[in-house]
């Protein structure tokens, strides 16, 4: 049985790079390139005539840039895209986070040119993400407003037993515009440290620090190895780092060999905080390709934590939650929003 084809558009205003993205993607069988376009403009009329399966999208292009592209073709005719963008340029990392919550899918660094070390990695990446884009059923989306952080909470639902200490948050595909979701959503006094690991291309975590702290009010940073964790305040992983905890509350940073394929790996962070926190923890498992996580969420619940899972619905890929929920680690199944309503409930026990 041949598989499937994944007819693909390819939207960027270098030739040099057109030709390129067509020829990485004759490199898999499973792709084919039915359209090649140099702005979003042009990109927003071929969609009119000719749904491809997937969109490969530049950002920063002349007549209609990525994140504007990206906008109206989810308002019109939804498609899932791909932004493409070197994370670099000046302005390119905040207008990606744009197009994330205009709703693009997913976000790549254009591949490096063939001889460099990582290029082979990258281009498997890129062929890897097109192809499981191409798999998600998307609705129209309407205007969204900036989002903001809420002055109140949403209404607490699901009280836990206990205050923990920590909240311990994994993401994949998808995790970013969840994230900013969770942290908008938490009241202004919400005293818990979050320590997250989101699984993100090379080059754009300080945008995606900037893009959170900017658009939510809540207090985010890089993590650094020795940094104190402080109360109400998001540490992400730095790139190529496996993050946990000291037994002293400060962050621990790892060169360890990755796992799951990954570093930093979420199984990483739930196992440390488990370590030092047992039971006074809370694990969060968001939306992802693969498994990363899930097996140590479950361990988690089995030391007495509290374990949440994103549900189905609001997944972009239910990869990582999904295998969590299936293991039987999650304790809740709730929506980005709700997960805020239950990790604001924490806090206002004695």
């Amino acid at each position: 049985m041949e598989p499937q084809v994944v007819t693909v558009l390819i939207v960027d205003d270098s030739p040099i790079q057109q030709k390129l993205f067509a020829h990485l993607c004759k490199t898999d069988p499973a792709l084919r390139v039915i359209g090649v376009v140099g702005d979003g403009a042009e990109a927003l009329a071929f969609v009119l005539k000719q749904r491809p399966d997937v969109i490969l999208m530049d950002i920063m292009m002349p007549v209609m840039n990525g994140f504007e592209a990206t906008r109206r073709i989810m308002e019109t005719v939804p498609i899932p895209i791909v932004i493409c963008s070197g994370s670099t340029l000046p302005g390119e990392v905040d207008k990606t986070f744009l197009a994330l919550e205009a709703g693009a899918v997913a976000f790549i660094n254009k591949p490096v040119g063939p001889g460099h070390p990582r290029f082979q990695a990258e281009v498997v990446n890129m062929v890897k993400t097109l192809k499981a884009m191409a798999e998600i059923k998307l609705t129209m989306r309407t205007p969204r407003k900036p989002a903001t952080r809420s002055a109140e909470s949403l209404p607490v639902t699901r009280p836990w037993p206990r205050r923990p200490w920590l909240v311990a948050i994994g993401a994949s595909t998808g995790g970013p515009v969840v994230l900013q979701t969770i942290l908008k959503n938490l009241p202004k006094d919400f005293s818990l440290p979050l320590l997250i690991v989101q699984h993100i291309s090379e080059g754009f975590m300080q945008g995606l620090v900037d893009w959170l702290g900017s658009t939510t009010g809540f207090p985010v940073h890089i993590a650094a190895s020795g940094m104190k964790i402080i109360p109400g305040q998001a540490y992400l992983a730095p790139d190529d780092f496996h993050m946990g905890m000291n037994g002293d509350g400060t962050i621990q940073l790892s060169r360890d060999p990755q796992e799951n394929g990954l570093r930093p790996a979420v199984s990483y962070l739930f196992r440390s905080v488990t370590a030092v926190c047992g039971s006074s923890a809370v694990g969060v498992l968001l939306t992802g390709m693969g498994n990363d996580g899930a097996e140590d969420l479950k361990r988690m619940k089995d030391r007495g934590a509290l374990t949440i899972a994103q549900d189905k619905e609001s997944s972009v890929i239910h990869g990582m939650p999904g295998e969590a929920i299936r293991m039987g680690g999650a304790s809740h199944v709730l929506s980005p929003e709700a997960i805020s309503s239950l990790l604001a409930s924490l806090v206002q026990q004695p």
